[in-house]
């Protein structure tokens, strides 16, 4: 089985904002897929489907971005899930908007997100897809900046970003993650 782990913050206060990249893509995911990610489990909402013969499970942690290694643990651990099966999509100040990158190993680069999974499953090697989101003006607070939502005039590269997203993620159903990096990373 393949998994699927947007990062995000629950709520209406933060559907549009920057940090829920990752939740964006797993709604365009589901949407694509025909999966509905309602299912309460593990401290998230999930949802799973069949795509092209590939098991797969779609995944929100509902804890709060800093928490989110609560959600990615709780699942390993129910589903006795492997996390080389797993792809984490999130964030990225160091990418611009509407490019992603992807990797399968590294630090967590400051993001809270991901310095929690590394903190609950032990180990820094996992699949990502990191969805930029650029770095704010100088003299921006950082927490604030994530937290915003996209302006109106990067909206087009957005949802190319989501897209793009989708389609990396879907590719890597079938394909080794390196050959997916190879092809997604420009």
């Amino acid at each position: 089985m393949k998994w699927i782990v947007g990062l995000g913050n629950p709520g209406t206060a933060y559907q549009g904002t920057r940090h829920n990249v990752g939740f964006m893509a797993v709604d365009a995911l589901a949407k694509r897929w025909g999966i509905k990610v309602t299912q309460s489990k593990c401290k998230g909402l999930l949802g799973e489907g069949n795509v092209g013969g590939t098991k797969v499970a779609l995944i929100k942690p509902m804890t709060y971005m800093n928490l989110s290694g609560e959600t990615v643990r709780g699942f390993m651990d129910y589903f006795k899930a492997d996390l080389e099966e797993a792809i984490i999509v999130y964030d990225d100040l160091d990418t611009e908007v509407g490019r992603i990158r992807l990797r399968y190993q590294g630090s967590s680069g400051g993001h809270n997100g991901i310095k929690s999974i590394i903190q609950h499953t032990g180990t820094q090697q996992f699949n990502r897809v990191r969805m930029g989101i650029s770095r704010p003006q100088p003299g921006m607070n950082i927490a604030d900046y994530v937290l915003s939502n996209f302006p109106k005039a990067e909206s087009d590269r957005l949802s190319a970003m989501v897209e793009d997203t989708c389609d990396a993620i879907e590719f890597a159903l079938k394909n080794p993650f390196e050959q997916t990096m190879a092809k997604f990373n420009r």
